[in-house]
């Protein structure tokens, strides 16, 4: 501070004809005598002094530069802010500050802790450290930092904090104790501290007591830099830590300017000069007199104010990281630079009240407070400064790392920065290469709550743990996720499904009653194998068409069930293969007039064999001639147009066509065949159950009347298997999904038709190709005579 207000002073550019002087005070680190010390400046309480001229009286007081103690300046600048008395503050950093409502006079050239916490949530948020422990001081410097954690953490790095313990002041051994084995039991492998030096000494010997190695501690401003903690009993400890620091910066002649320090003999009561004494006492190991008693005798060297300081190596010398000194220079240049704003006010165009100016006889303190708010110039180092609405400067800070050098040494070197801009917001720059990690892989430790929810999986928050303790619950079926940590999974489209990963959607499976699997291909095999056999059949029945059992009964009417059954085999192939609009429409309707016409046939033939055996007793010859060719062709049309008119309306009102099915799998799409309308379906079913339980009726009417060869007893027995399979079939069709649906109808289908192949015409086959003997008109007729 003495240094810049000399160089201002003997700078002609600024504040020319003005000489800047200053008071400065040890507060002791005490909050009461920091704060009568700021009152006793700001109240005219200091000596008077008098100056030439018109300045007589108590000396015009134009700010403050301090406290270094956030709870400090809260204290005074509440006061001063009342009087609207500028405070520049170095060192002070509670984001509390930044308040303009409580705090209308204080600036500060050091960022506020608000940034500081933002910055470390950046190098976390680099690292992927989601999972951190925090330790604060017991003041508002650490209580304000734990509240700005608790707030930003989450949203800002989607980390949170394992725990968050208040350091105690001074040596407290149970509670030191008590902390250690939180962090200890933590699975938080990083430590912020937001705490002071003398912290950090106090809980170091209890880490070192219980022997806690494998820790990545993050360091505040506060303890960075503290060269106390930088000893090879502590680098096991400490080694690799990660910290924020004050911007560095140079200010060029300042060290010619301590060299000049000499203490003052002849004030030695001065506390001023009694401070230099102590300095000047330890760096030279000597006493100033009159001497202690027995020191001289002991070999003691006097003190004589002339001894070289170049000749010592003393911290007091080293100017080469000049943080915390940077910004007390900051300061002073922020007020000179105001006032010389003031002071080249232009009266008639001032910024305020009638457009006046202020002036150093009258200077008002918020006069100098509005100039300070515009402050805006640039250091010799090349750092712009300027405050904002808050009052806070332009934010950056130095991310240092403790290395532990090979032969013991400790260094602590800059390894980047953290920065904020105006149109890029935070930006941090780190030189990985450089850092040194305390850890056997040489590399950053994982610090995470849990682990990364892989794809194919949710996150889903713990109950009663923070927020990014998380489980991985697997995506549901049909739900899917493809990224690392989704908060949620999403539902595949309609036709697609999951995989088994759940991390991708897949085209769902087609499922029908096809060819190329094994029922499909037994179902086909089995119709062709019908069909095959109807033809054996029909060929057989026209080789020995003119043989009696052939000719008996209508042999026409025989060859016309022989292609009705044919065309039933085949209709069940309609039903096999993948569904399209033409085959759903030609399979129920071919299936339903090929059974009429069938059913018809055996209707036809039933309703013979009563006419003939009605015809063969007295004055029944009169029946046959209802029951000629003609007539027995016309009613098979009939009674198979009567089915086409139904198929007919079906189809036009409401067809059957193809549908996809997602009901019964949702991993699969059924293709089916919707009847589209049930009414027309069960007329269809409707008008062959009628015709077959008529035909039923009437071959039982007529299973005992005499013949040789009764074909109303085959008739009965065909229509007895027809009726049962069909009457299975309808609660079996309607239990039955998908495939298996039309599979239950193939069936049906198959099993009727084989039933009435075999049933009719199995006996004739039987007696046509093995028992000849029995294929003659005498046979057939003369069994029936001797009945």
């Amino acid at each position: 501070m003495a240094f810049a207000i000399d160089e201002i002073n003997r700078n002609s550019n600024l504040l020319p004809n003005v000489t800047l002087g200053y008071s400065l005070y040890d507060n002791c680190l005490q909050l009461g005598i920091g704060f009568r010390a700021a009152l006793s400046l700001v109240s005219g309480q200091e000596e008077q002094v008098i100056l030439h001229e018109t300045c007589v009286g108590t000396l015009p007081v134009l700010g403050i530069v301090g406290d270094s103690s956030s709870t400090r300046s809260i204290a005074i600048s509440t006061v001063l802010g009342l009087y609207r008395v500028p405070m520049v503050s170095y060192f002070a950093t509670c984001s509390c500050l930044s308040d303009r409502q409580k705090f209308p006079s204080f600036f500060r050239t050091i960022p506020s802790d608000a940034f500081q916490v933002r910055a470390m949530i950046q190098i976390l948020k680099h690292f992927g450290w989601t999972w951190t422990g925090l330790l604060i001081s017991d003041d508002d410097y650490g209580l304000h930092a734990a509240r700005s954690f608790q707030s930003d953490l989450g949203p800002s790095g989607g980390g949170c904090l394992a725990y968050t313990e208040i350091l105690p002041w001074g040596n407290n051994p149970a509670e030191l104790k008590r902390i250690v084995d939180v962090m200890k039991k933590s699975t938080a492998r990083v430590i912020i501290v937001f705490a002071h030096e003398s912290h950090m000494i106090n809980l170091m010997e209890e880490v070192v007591r219980q022997n806690v190695t494998g820790l990545q501690w993050i360091a505040s401003e506060a303890w960075t830099s503290a060269a106390v903690l930088h000893t090879p009993r502590l680098m096991p400890y400490l080694g690799g830590t990660l910290g924020i620091t004050i911007r560095r910066g140079e200010i060029a002649g300042l060290k010619d300017f301590l060299l000049q320090i000499r203490p003052d003999l002849h004030h030695n009561n001065s506390y001023g000069n009694n401070v230099v004494n102590q300095f000047w006492e330890h760096t030279f190991q000597c006493r100033f007199a009159p001497p202690p008693a027995g020191w001289v005798e002991a070999g003691g060297a006097l003190c004589t104010g002339q001894e070289d300081l170049e000749s010592v190596e003393t911290e007091f010398l080293d100017v080469s990281d000049l943080r915390s000194e940077y910004n007390v220079y900051k300061a002073v240049y922020a007020l000179a630079y105001a006032l010389d704003n003031m002071l080249q006010c232009e009266p008639g165009r001032g910024p305020f009240s009638g457009h006046s100016c202020g002036n150093l006889q009258r200077l008002e303190p918020w006069q100098l407070v509005h100039y300070m708010e515009n402050v805006n110039f640039t250091t010799s180092f090349g750092d712009p400064v300027s405050f904002d609405e808050n009052g806070d400067v332009l934010p950056i800070y130095d991310i240092m790392n403790w290395q532990w050098l090979p032969d013991g040494r400790t260094e602590v070197q800059t390894v980047g920065e953290v920065k904020k801009s105006a149109f890029k917001g935070e930006e941090l720059t780190l030189d990985e290469d450089k850092i040194f990690w305390n850890f056997e892989s040489k590399e950053p430790p994982r610090s995470v709550c849990s682990e990364s929810c892989p794809p194919g999986t949710r996150i889903a928050r713990k109950r009663g743990e923070p927020e990014c303790c998380l489980d991985c619950i697997p995506c549901s079926e049909g739900k899917v996720s493809n990224k690392t940590d989704s908060m949620e999974c999403t539902s595949c489209p309609e036709d697609f499904w999951s995989n088994p990963q759940r991390d991708q959607c897949v085209p769902k499976k087609i499922e029908f009653l096809s060819y190329h699997e094994p029922l499909g291909i037994c179902l086909a095999a089995t119709s062709l194998l019908g069909t095959f056999i109807c033809a054996v059949v029909l060929g057989i029945f026209i080789y020995h068409r003119r043989t009696p059992i052939v000719r008996a009964n209508n042999s026409e009417l025989s060859f016309h069930l022989l292609l009705s059954l044919k065309l039933c085999f085949l209709c069940s192939l309609l039903f096999i293969g993948r569904p399209r609009p033409w085959t759903c429409q030609l399979r129920h309707a071919a299936f339903g007039i090929s059974f009429v016409l069938c059913v018809s046939c055996i209707l036809v033939k039933t309703m013979v064999v009563l006419a003939v055996f009605k015809a063969s007793k007295p004055g029944g010859e009169a029946s046959l001639k209802w029951f000629g060719v003609l007539q027995q062709r016309g009613t098979v049309l009939v009674l198979t147009s009567v089915q086409a008119a139904i198929c007919t309306a079906w189809l036009v009102t409401a067809s059957p066509a193809p549908h996809k099915n997602t009901e019964y799998h949702n991993d699969k799409i059924v293709y089916e065949c919707v009847v589209g309308s049930t009414v027309g379906f069960a007329v269809l079913l409707g008008y062959i159950g009628l015709l077959a339980i008529l035909s039923f009726l009437l071959a039982f009417l007529a299973r005992n009347l005499p013949d040789s060869f009764n074909e109303a007893k085959l008739i009965t027995f065909s229509m007895l298997i027809f009726c049962a399979v069909w009457v299975a079939f309808v609660p079996a069709y309607i239990s039955s999904p998908g495939k298996y649906a039309d599979a239950v109808e193939v069936f049906a289908i198959l099993a009727s038709s084989f039933g009435l192949l075999v049933a009719l015409f199995g006996p004739k086959c039987y007696i046509i190709l093995l028992r000849p003997e029995r294929n003659t008109k005498k046979a057939i007729m003369g069994r029936g005579t001797e009945s």
